[in-house]
């Protein structure tokens, strides 16, 4: 009887688990709504002033977001019956209120028709409405984290911001980053991919993932041919990416800047105070094989600033890049003699707060 009673215990338990994560069997969800249908439609006959005949909309709901279409179909079909019970109970509705009209059959009947629509959308994809949301936000999580820079040791720090389209979770902008060479090197690609906001965010978290695979693995020079190779293979219809990698020694502070069709960065010298675009040459990833990535060399000095950002950040149908990135430079220049700290947020606030495409900037600043 122990034994029994413990795996009675496990496989209610697994139930439950299997049913939370969509796995699991809706025979008792189809159950429960197939013993609500008569309970509504007797409270309807009993209080139809408290219970309107229209209330079998909820079950028909509730079924259209747990159940599968073949059980969804048997809840419709109580509906329909516990529609013609409450019809031939009430009389018919043209000699007084509260009867069941065909307004009543056409919302029941409109509600059913998207219930299953969405039930079959469910099916198809096969994810289950109760997992839906868990992995939209994992994905979200995961864009996130892989977007994170690492920690950087003292003498360096860095500034980053990610702006999607309309306010949405889902960018196609990201950022993957290593350090590398006994941590002496850090390593930063900075990619804008066609399309914007959710349009984008699949392609995006495949990249990231295969790019940050990529990053470390191959030599410097090697990360862009192996990035276009791998979009070209993926033969998507809009498949074509920006990129910037940035290979920076975090000792020295000499750096190459590679560059695959995207904005120049910009470098801040402390000596100066003047922004000076770097940028190397190359085409855009996905557009042909056998492409070459010429990088362009500098240095980092106590006190400056170097500044990669898509192009979300400077262009719109207003004004051409030229001119944003002149509004940027000038709005960066109020942060020079007080710190770029959270700088990277209050720039994008102040020059594309309204722009409707992803935005992103980042910011690697040698202290003085």
């Amino acid at each position: 009887m122990h034994k029994g009673l413990h795996r009675a215990r496990i496989g209610v338990r697994k139930a439950g688990v299997d049913y939370f994560r969509g796995d699991g069997s809706d025979r008792f969800a189809l159950a429960a709504l197939l013993l609500a249908i008569p309970a509504i439609a007797a409270g309807t006959l009993w209080r139809p002033e408290w219970l309107a005949p229209t209330a079998l909309v909820l079950p028909v709901i509730a079924g259209g977001l747990l159940l599968r279409p073949a059980n969804l179909l048997v809840l419709y079909g109580a509906s329909a019956a516990a529609l013609v019970v409450e019809s031939a109970l009430f009389g018919p509705y043209d000699e007084g209120p509260d009867r069941i009209t065909p307004g009543t059959v056409l919302v029941v009947a409109s509600v059913g028709f998207f219930g299953l629509l969405i039930a079959q959308f469910r099916s198809r994809v096969g994810v289950p409405w109760r997992r839906g949301g868990t992995m939209l936000f994992d994905l979200r999580e995961r864009i996130r984290v892989q977007s994170s820079l690492p920690k950087l040791p003292p003498g360096w720090h860095h500034e980053m911001a990610l702006r999607p389209a309309g306010g949405q979770s889902f960018s196609g902008d990201f950022v993957v980053a290593s350090r590398t060479h006994g941590g002496h090197i850090l390593e930063v690609v900075l990619t804008d991919v066609s399309g914007k906001g959710m349009d984008a965010a699949s392609r995006a978290l495949l990249l990231s993932g295969a790019f940050g695979g990529l990053l470390g693995s191959l030599p410097p020079h090697g990360f862009l041919p192996a990035a276009n190779g791998y979009l070209l293979r993926q033969d998507w219809a809009e498949g074509f990416a920006t990129s910037i990698h940035l290979v920076l020694d975090l000792e020295s502070g000499d750096y190459e800047l590679l560059s695959a069709g995207h904005l120049p960065a910009l470098q801040l010298s402390a000596g100066s105070g003047r922004w000076e675009e770097k940028s190397g040459e190359g085409p855009l990833l996905g557009v042909y094989d056998g492409a070459q990535f010429d990088p362009v060399k500098g240095t980092l000095r106590p006190g400056d600033v170097l500044m990669l950002f898509t192009d979300g950040l400077v262009e719109s149908s207003e004004r051409d890049i030229a001119e944003g990135i002149d509004r940027l430079t000038g709005e960066a220049d109020r942060y020079v003699t007080s710190g770029f700290a959270g700088a990277a947020w209050h720039l994008i606030e102040a020059v594309a707060k309204d722009v409707n495409d992803d935005r992103a900037l980042l910011l690697i600043c040698r202290d003085a």
